[in-house]
């Protein structure tokens, strides 16, 4: 399937809620939410971005990485690139409305397992959505994640006990969720969490947990604390806070204060291989992709998802040739100029 086929059918799927611009960057659709933009002035997705784009790249090609290997273990599964389909819900809501939950969910499950990665799956003010996912979810075995937004925590509790149902082989909460507007207007309270009360969250089950929207070191730090497997650094695609850095600015201090202790995923501005790279030179261990996926799906169904995902996993296996890296591992600060 070509891309440029895939981009123009999304942008007509769309109905103008995203415009599929040549570069997702947050500028035509700021201040879109609901919608696909990022909140007030829409800086704060800008940045995702712009901070990601301002690191360069150091080219090495005198080196034996012929051949790199692009897979990663995480959760204790095996992934052909160190991606993940961002949880992103609410077709109805943000993304015009042509398809419906249940088909867009369906695709990018699908289309993930096919190019040998891993989709996240999250909830919305619309009960029903969490359900329509976990049930796609136990449809392909429950390949994936369900990731909870931070409710009250019996809520979140119960959502987990659901995801453990369909499957699902690791969870999480996207705490960075605690001022959504959406889910306000449609009288479904969210809120920040304790550190005790993110533990209780983490001891309700046996799975690895997922605590999603860190974006300071001590933050970080009281995530350890808690007792999460991993955390991912995000700022909401820009959709919660106004004027906050990109990731990719505060990541390296980020994994500098926690790695090691626990595993670090960023999620904001990745787009490509090469931002792959990027954010694991920074210090991720594998990233979180979001809005690019919408398009995807929109544009190619669980076709077109899966030829986005090979065209990311071609751009890492290029960039890793140049920068002389064999393995993810391999990937450090040297390759950043």
């Amino acid at each position: 399937m070509d891309y440029k086929e895939i981009l123009k059918n999304a942008r007509e799927n769309l109905n103008g809620s995203c415009r599929v611009c040549p570069v997702c960057n947050g500028k035509a659709c700021a201040g879109e939410v609901p919608g696909m933009g990022g909140k007030v002035t829409g800086e704060a997705f800008m940045e995702n971005v712009e901070s990601l784009a301002s690191y360069k790249l150091n080219m090495r090609v005198i080196h034996d990485a012929k051949n790199p290997d692009t897979s990663i273990e995480m959760f204790g599964m095996k992934m052909r690139i160190p991606v993940f389909a961002a949880p992103v819900s609410g077709t109805t809501l943000n993304m015009g409305g042509k398809f419906s939950e249940e088909e867009y969910i369906e695709w990018v499950i699908d289309g993930c397992l096919k190019a040998g990665i891993y989709p996240m799956v999250g909830d919305t003010a619309v009960d029903s959505f969490l359900l329509t996912n976990l049930e796609q979810l136990k449809k392909f075995g429950g390949n994936g994640i369900a990731i909870i937004k931070p409710w009250e925590n019996k809520n979140v509790i119960e959502n987990i006990k659901k995801a453990e149902e369909a499957g699902a082989f690791a969870v999480g909460m996207d705490i960075d969720a605690a001022g959504l507007i959406t889910l306000a207007m449609h009288g479904k309270p969210v809120e920040p969490k304790t550190v005790d009360e993110i533990r209780e969250i983490v001891q309700s089950s046996k799975l690895p947990f997922i605590l999603k929207g860190i974006m300071t070191p001590d933050e970080a730090e009281l995530a350890v604390n808690a007792g999460v497997s991993a955390i991912v650094v995000s700022n909401h695609g820009g959709r919660v806070l106004d004027q906050t850095p990109g990731v990719a600015e505060v990541l390296p201090e980020i994994a500098e204060r926690v790695k090691g202790k626990v595993t670090i995923l960023a999620d904001g501005g990745v787009r490509n291989g090469v931002d792959v790279l990027k954010m694991i030179a920074l210090g991720a261990d594998g990233v979180l992709i979001g809005r690019p996926f919408v398009t995807a799906s929109f544009g190619g169904g669980s076709e077109g998802v899966k030829t986005y995902i090979d065209s990311i996993y071609s751009e890492l296996k290029s960039a890793m040739v140049l920068t002389g890296c064999k393995s993810i591992k391999d990937i450090n600060s040297r390759i950043i100029y």
